[in-house]
């Protein structure tokens, strides 16, 4: 089993190899059976927008060597309007959200497929919890119910439903890990 670090972004070239390991896992990047299977992503980020939210919030990182293997994007509350696609879940939060409490979303997570089935995902959220917490209450992120490896996944961290909702054709999951 390959020695894997966990980390923070410190680097151009890391934030260039999330975009790639994105790329790869797009929905539609990869067929129908390999979403069901090993489920997908959903947003597609440009560098600036990358180093933007970095610099607000370092993104957690899981690497092998020099390669980027994993990663979970952190994304303030500061970039709601940003990303269209984002839009709505950010509405749903802060109808349902005690505003007492403080948050971050977990933009996206991903692991090279190579490297599935060995902790990473878990890697990378306890990694996130454990930079984070002292700064928020709780971690929240969206996920497609038809990503149920995701879904899945991320129940089993710890995650529960915030919110399940609807929105042009499908049906999202608002989940929140409460680190209080």
């Amino acid at each position: 089993m390959k020695k894997i670090d966990y980390t923070t972004v410190a680097t151009i070239k890391e934030l260039e190899q999330i975009i790639q390991l994105q790329k790869n896992n797009l929905s539609s990047s990869i067929s129908i059976k390999e979403k069901q299977i090993e489920g997908f992503v959903t947003v597609q980020h440009d560098l600036d927008m990358l180093k933007k939210m970095n610099d607000r919030q370092p993104h957690s990182i899981a690497k092998d060597g020099d390669a980027v293997v994993g990663y979970a994007l952190s994304m303030v509350e500061h970039f709601k309007n940003d990303i269209e696609v984002l839009k709505p879940m950010f509405t749903k939060i802060d109808m349902q959200i005690d505003h007492s409490l403080s948050y971050i979303v977990m933009g996206q997570i991903c692991v090279d497929k190579k490297y599935r089935k060995q902790g990473i995902f878990r890697g990378l959220y306890h990694k996130m919890r454990d930079e984070l917490k002292a700064k928020y209450d709780l971690l929240i992120t969206e996920v497609a119910a038809t990503n149920n490896r995701s879904l899945q996944a991320h129940y089993s961290i710890g995650f529960t439903d915030l919110l399940v909702y609807d929105a042009k054709g499908i049906t999202w999951h608002i989940v929140q890990w409460d680190w209080k």
